[in-house]
Protein backbone atom coordinates (compact mmCIF):
# COMPACT_ATOMS: atom_id res chain seq x y z
CA UNK A 1 0.00 0.00 0.00
CA UNK A 2 1.44 3.35 -1.00
CA UNK A 3 1.45 6.43 1.17
CA UNK A 4 -1.84 8.30 1.39
CA UNK A 5 -2.28 12.06 0.93
CA UNK A 6 -4.54 13.77 3.45
CA UNK A 7 -5.76 17.32 4.00
CA UNK A 8 -7.25 19.47 6.76
CA UNK A 9 -10.77 18.25 5.99
CA UNK A 10 -9.99 14.50 5.89
CA UNK A 11 -7.27 14.38 8.57
CA UNK A 12 -9.55 13.16 11.37
CA UNK A 13 -10.76 10.23 9.24
CA UNK A 14 -7.42 9.44 7.57
CA UNK A 15 -5.31 9.69 10.72
CA UNK A 16 -7.21 9.84 14.01
CA UNK A 17 -9.90 7.27 13.18
CA UNK A 18 -7.53 5.07 11.16
CA UNK A 19 -5.04 5.01 14.06
CA UNK A 20 -7.63 3.17 16.13
CA UNK A 21 -7.28 0.23 13.73
CA UNK A 22 -3.47 0.38 13.24
CA UNK A 23 -0.83 3.05 13.91
CA UNK A 24 -0.47 5.90 11.41
CA UNK A 25 2.74 7.78 10.60
CA UNK A 26 2.06 11.33 9.42
CA UNK A 27 4.71 12.98 7.26
CA UNK A 28 4.34 16.78 7.43
CA UNK A 29 6.08 18.12 4.31
CA UNK A 30 6.19 20.83 1.64
CA UNK A 31 7.25 20.73 -2.04
CA UNK A 32 10.09 23.24 -1.48
CA UNK A 33 11.64 21.23 1.38
CA UNK A 34 14.82 19.39 0.30
CA UNK A 35 15.00 17.07 3.33
CA UNK A 36 11.31 16.22 2.78
CA UNK A 37 12.19 15.04 -0.73
CA UNK A 38 15.06 12.97 0.69
CA UNK A 39 12.74 10.88 2.88
CA UNK A 40 9.87 10.66 0.40
CA UNK A 41 11.08 7.54 -1.45
CA UNK A 42 12.19 5.71 1.71
CA UNK A 43 8.75 6.38 3.22
CA UNK A 44 7.11 4.95 0.08
CA UNK A 45 9.19 1.78 0.41
CA UNK A 46 8.40 1.51 4.12
CA UNK A 47 4.73 2.05 3.35
CA UNK A 48 4.88 -1.06 1.16
CA UNK A 49 7.00 -3.25 3.40
CA UNK A 50 5.22 -2.34 6.67
CA UNK A 51 1.68 -2.05 5.27
CA UNK A 52 0.36 -4.79 7.55
CA UNK A 53 1.62 -2.93 10.66
CA UNK A 54 1.28 0.80 9.91
CA UNK A 55 -0.19 3.33 7.48
CA UNK A 56 1.90 6.25 6.22
CA UNK A 57 0.01 9.46 5.48
CA UNK A 58 1.46 12.67 3.99
CA UNK A 59 0.14 16.17 4.66
CA UNK A 60 1.39 19.17 2.65
CA UNK A 61 1.66 22.01 5.16
CA UNK A 62 1.45 24.72 2.48
CA UNK A 63 -1.94 23.51 1.22
CA UNK A 64 -3.29 22.53 4.64
CA UNK A 65 -2.36 25.04 7.37
CA UNK A 66 -4.93 24.08 10.04
CA UNK A 67 -3.75 20.66 11.22
CA UNK A 68 -0.02 21.46 11.23
CA UNK A 69 -0.78 24.51 13.37
CA UNK A 70 -2.95 22.41 15.70
CA UNK A 71 -0.13 19.86 16.14
CA UNK A 72 2.55 22.53 16.57
CA UNK A 73 4.53 21.74 13.43
CA UNK A 74 7.39 24.25 13.39
CA UNK A 75 9.94 22.48 11.21
CA UNK A 76 9.77 19.91 8.46
CA UNK A 77 10.10 17.12 7.74
CA UNK A 78 8.33 16.11 10.92
CA UNK A 79 6.96 12.61 11.35
CA UNK A 80 4.39 11.83 14.04
CA UNK A 81 3.12 8.37 14.94
CA UNK A 82 -0.54 8.27 15.97
CA UNK A 83 -2.05 5.36 17.88
CA UNK A 84 -5.63 5.34 19.16
CA UNK A 85 -6.03 8.95 18.02
CA UNK A 86 -3.03 10.23 20.02
CA UNK A 87 0.55 11.17 19.11
CA UNK A 88 2.90 8.58 20.62
CA UNK A 89 6.23 9.58 19.03
CA UNK A 90 7.90 12.09 16.73
CA UNK A 91 10.92 12.17 14.44
CA UNK A 92 12.30 15.52 13.30
CA UNK A 93 14.44 15.93 10.19
CA UNK A 94 15.64 13.62 7.46
CA UNK A 95 17.19 10.32 8.53
CA UNK A 96 18.11 7.15 6.68
CA UNK A 97 15.56 4.54 5.68
CA UNK A 98 17.04 2.13 8.23
CA UNK A 99 16.62 4.68 11.02
CA UNK A 100 13.05 5.42 9.92
CA UNK A 101 12.25 1.69 9.92
CA UNK A 102 13.83 1.24 13.36
CA UNK A 103 11.94 4.25 14.79
CA UNK A 104 8.62 2.97 13.43
CA UNK A 105 9.19 -0.61 14.58
CA UNK A 106 10.37 0.48 18.05
CA UNK A 107 7.16 2.47 18.50
CA UNK A 108 4.95 -0.32 17.22
CA UNK A 109 6.41 -2.64 19.86
CA UNK A 110 5.26 -0.41 22.73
Amino acid sequence: MATIETNDQDFDRDVLEASKVKPVVVDWWAPWCGPCKMISEPLERLSESLSDKVSIVKCNIDDNPQKPTFYGVRGIPLLLIFKDGEVISQQVGAVSEDKLRQWIEDNLAE
